[in-house]
């Protein structure tokens, strides 16, 4: 079937809201519990998600036709600083985890580091999800890939979707919060090998993270 010649495709509400409330959870936090895990200086990770957020503003919220290539490449190099940040303070807090520190003897400092290195991980991979599979959001549109890098329900029974149906960004952020919780896939199956790869990669994190912080904060709440 040929790709629909409206320029309406792909509304981007869906990424400002998860990145807004990403950001309200990351500078509430920062002001309630200052001596949870944080890398560089305070305004760092804010300033990459105000970044980000602008340049999803300025490629259109709701249309995609005619954007240019540029804001597609900044977006992937914002999201893999992004991705920087919240992996390295995931090793971080590994580290402190097993050595103990001030951070991770209190239960305050603990879960608050913890949950937000687990929903920054969901908000990477699923963005990651979204810019790379089959191409992009444009690609997708244009259906210049034959076969998916991810394989939805949608499109394994074509039968039980609208004629034309194709993932948007919060079906990436299901597969996002999916595998950061069941450590697998679930509804949606990683076709290409980079997408098993990166998958592999958020499972072993996510399951490193929360075993480590739950046995911890058994001992710190004891």
């Amino acid at each position: 079937m040929a790709p629909p010649t409206d320029e309406f495709t792909e509304p981007r509400w869906q990424l400002a809201a998860a990145l807004g409330a990403f950001i309200v959870v990351t500078v509430v936090l920062r002001i309630t519990v200052p001596d949870r895990e944080a890398i560089g200086p305070q305004w760092l990770v804010p300033s990459l998600e105000i970044g980000l957020l602008a340049l999803l503003i300025a490629a259109d919220p709701a249309r995609i036709e005619g954007r240019r290539r540029w804001l597609r490449q900044a977006s992937i190099v914002l999201v893999l600083l992004l991705a920087g940040v919240v992996f390295t303070a995931t090793g971080k807090l590994i580290v402190e985890l097993i050595h103990g520190s001030k951070v991770t003897n209190s239960a305050d400092s603990l879960l608050a580091s913890g949950a937000l290195i687990y929903l920054g991980n969901i908000l990477v991979f699923s963005l990651l999800y979204w810019l790379l599979d089959s191409g992009g959001p444009l690609a997708r549109f244009h259906r210049e890939h034959e076969y998916p890098d991810f394989a939805f329900t949608q499109q394994l029974s074509p039968e039980l979707a609208p004629p034309g149906w194709r993932p948007q960004y919060v079906d990436y952020l299901i597969l996002g919060l999916t595998t950061n919780t069941a450590f697998s896939p679930t509804d949606v199956m990683p076709m290409a090998r980079w997408a098993k790869v990166t998958m592999a990669v958020q499972s072993l994190i996510a399951v490193s993270v929360l075993g480590l912080v739950i046995a911890r904060a058994v001992n710190v709440f004891s």
